[in-house]
């Protein structure tokens, strides 16, 4: 009973993050940027090293945080005109990349650089408390509720394109500020996975944004279940074994798919 009190926190906010994150990664997905998510989270970690740096407390790391990922949306916003001039992907990379070796150089210079760097990367969710979870909801029912409502605008804004700058900052900013909370409570890794992967096993079956929401939902809590009690008993860290638990159910599944689709149809009808 009290591991089970000691895990339902960390638990419950990784429901939170399935729950938002898969919602983005639908976007995310349809928009063709895959990386996007690991740009941002990363240009974020920046502004999280430069805070750590200078010896800012928690309240100034989280602007810091804030900040970076104001300027990181407002660069994301430009993705369709800078499409036309380059390759997105590899825009995105290079901004990656950026943002990967500022943090290096800036960490390089903090008296714990390697441990810092460590818990911006994997982040700390086995030790989230009920504050953490409770801020985190509000954050997160806040942009949900934006997207709810104009869940049709971003949709056709994602699919086709359609809609002005204005319409994509708001996009990429609320994507941005759910980012800030994410990576300070699970850190860049579980982030990306947690963007990506339960999308991905939900394209799969279909492509009703619906019915991959509940697939990548019900998948995602459950690896994320599995994850957390295998680090628990094992003394591992808890997101690469989170991601790990995520990646190994979209490896099997895809596996079994593939083999499914080149099964002769006779033999699947029987």
């Amino acid at each position: 009973m009290e591991a089970l009190g000691f895990l339902v926190y960390p638990f419950l906010a990784c429901v939170l993050l399935i729950l938002i994150h898969t919602y983005f990664g639908i976007h995310i997905l349809e928009r063709g940027i895959i990386f996007v998510d690991l740009c941002l989270a990363q240009f974020i970690g920046l502004g999280m090293a430069l805070s750590l740096l200078m010896g800012y407390d928690a309240g100034d790391n989280y602007l810091f945080s804030f900040i970076s990922a104001v300027l990181g949306a407002s660069i994301l916003t430009l993705s369709r005109p800078i499409a036309k001039v380059t390759n997105i992907e590899a825009f995105i990379g290079t901004l990656y990349v950026f943002s990967l070796s500022a943090s290096i150089l800036v960490l390089d210079r903090s008296p714990q650089g390697l441990e810092e760097f460590k818990a911006i990367l994997n982040g700390n969710i086995l030790w989230t408390d009920r504050w953490d979870l409770f801020h985190t909801f509000i954050l997160y029912c806040l942009v949900g509720g934006v997207h709810i409502v104009l869940s049709k605008r971003f949709f056709d804004l994602s699919r086709s394109g359609r809609g002005g700058m204005a319409w994509e900052f708001l996009f990429f900013l609320g994507f941005a500020i759910v980012l800030v909370s994410s990576v300070r409570l699970a850190g860049i890794l579980q982030v990306f996975s947690f963007l990506l992967i339960p999308a991905l096993i939900g394209r799969l079956y279909t492509h009703e944004p619906l019915k991959i929401l509940v697939v990548g939902w019900t998948i995602g809590i459950l690896a994320s279940l599995l994850g957390i009690t295998v680090s628990y008993l094992s003394d591992l860290p808890t997101s690469p074994v989170i991601v790990l638990s995520l990646c190994l159910v979209f490896f099997t599944l895809l596996l079994l798919k593939g083999l499914w689709r080149h099964t002769p149809s006779i033999i699947r009808k029987r």
